[in-house]
């Protein structure tokens, strides 16, 4: 997560090459490059990164316009779980207070033209975010959906168990 201007430049800086960044050339660099398959991987890799910062706290909210301002920061995704969890709102992450910053947030994202998104498993609340512009929505958790899977198939030889449920 990030929750200031200088920790979205070290982001920046390490997933970029050098000269723009710090990012090794080493062993990584030939699975990126398709083990050499790529032979213009190294002029043209750092101009093909995108970068999203996770917002999942108050200091994060509260320095979102500086994150904003960092070049080479391509969007934003609310972390509204750990967002609430930093407001003492614990497991509440459709709290009213939580989803107003997060819409102020995507509002103030799009406003400097990158993208925005957030992970929230509530429905109506997904086309909420939709329709305030939102360019990702996140809808499920891979274990949440596995465990309703599982509990589903289940129930077909079992009965009815109890629904999964996380604070997503």
């Amino acid at each position: 997560m990030v929750e200031s201007a200088d920790q979205a430049r070290c982001l920046v800086e390490a997933m970029r090459y050098p000269p723009e960044g710090i990012r090794g050339v080493g062993s990584a660099l030939a699975r990126a490059s398709r083990w050499g398959r790529i032979g213009s991987y190294m002029e043209e890799a750092n101009d093909q990164m995108c970068l999203l910062v996770q917002v999942e706290t108050r200091a994060g909210i509260e320095n979102l316009a500086s994150i904003l301002e960092v070049e080479g920061v391509d969007g934003i995704f609310f972390g509204a779980a750990d967002l609430a969890a930093s407001y003492g709102l614990l497991g509440q992450s459709n709290h009213p207070d939580i989803v107003e910053r997060i819409l102020v947030g995507l509002a103030e994202v799009h406003a400097k033209g990158l993208a925005g998104g957030v992970l929230c498993s509530d429905e109506a609340l997904n086309h909420r975010y939709i329709k305030a512009g939102a360019n990702f929505v996140a809808v499920g958790v891979d274990a949440l959906l596995l465990a309703s899977a599982t509990t589903a198939l289940c129930a077909r030889y079992k009965g009815a168990g109890e629904p999964v449920s996380g604070s997503y």
